[in-house]
C-alpha cells in the first residue's frame, strides 16, 4: 500500500515537472518568430496617426526597414530620431520607413512623435495582431525587406548611425 502511493506520488511529481519544463522552454527559448530571413514577411494593413492605410504589400519596389517599438523603451527612444535622419537622406532613394508602435494610447504615441519631430510613417498595432503574428520579442526589433518584397536582416536591439545607415544601404534598391 505505501509503496503504491509512492509510485503514485512521483509519477504525478514526473508528469509535473516535466509539463513546467517545456512551458517554460516554449515561453522563454522556442523560437518564436514567424518571419524569417529569405522569406516573404507577413503582409499587414495598418492604419498611421495620421489616418492613412499603410499595408505592407504596397511597398513592393521598395527597401522596407520594419521597426517595431514603444515609447518606454529607452533604445527605441534613442534610435528613432538616428532613424529620422537618415530617413531624410534614404526617402528620396527607394527607402521607406514603417515604425510599428507596439499597443499604446494614441495621445503616447502622438507626443512621442512630435517630442522627436518623426516625419516617417507611425502606426499603432492595436491589440498587437501583426506583433504577434511576427513574433515580436523584445523591443525594438527591425526587419529589413528588399525591393523584392524578400527579409534581408532581422535585428533586434538598438541600432547606432553607423548600423542604420548600414541597413538603408542594405535595402536600398539597386538601380
Amino acid at each position: 500500500m505505501i509503496r503504491k502511493r509512492l509510485l503514485l506520488r512521483t509519477s504525478i511529481l514526473v508528469v509535473i515537472t516535466i509539463a513546467l519544463v517545456y512551458t517554460f522552454y516554449t515561453n522563454f527559448f522556442a523560437d518564436k518568430a514567424s518571419v524569417r530571413v529569405g522569406e516573404e514577411p507577413i503582409n499587414f494593413v495598418l492604419t498611421t496617426l495620421e489616418g492613412e492605410r499603410i499595408e505592407l504589400a504596397d511597398y513592393k519596389g521598395q527597401g522596407v526597414f520594419l521597426n517595431f517599438w514603444g515609447t518606454y523603451c529607452k533604445p527605441c527612444e534613442e534610435e528613432m530620431p538616428i532613424m529620422d535622419d537618415f530617413y531624410q537622406i534614404y526617402k528620396d532613394q527607394g527607402v521607406e520607413i514603417i515604425a510599428v508602435n507596439v499597443n499604446e494610447a494614441d495621445l503616447r504615441v502622438q507626443r512621442f512623435v512630435e517630442r522627436y519631430n518623426l516625419s516617417f510613417p507611425v502606426a499603432i498595432d492595436k491589440g498587437m495582431l501583426v506583433s504577434d503574428a511576427y513574433g515580436i520579442r523584445p523591443l525594438p526589433i527591425t526587419f529589413l525587406i528588399n525591393e523584392h518584397g524578400i527579409v534581408e536582416k532581422i535585428h533586434t536591439g538598438m541600432m547606432d548611425e553607423a548600423l542604420v545607415e548600414e541597413f538603408m544601404e542594405l535595402i536600398k534598391p539597386k538601380t
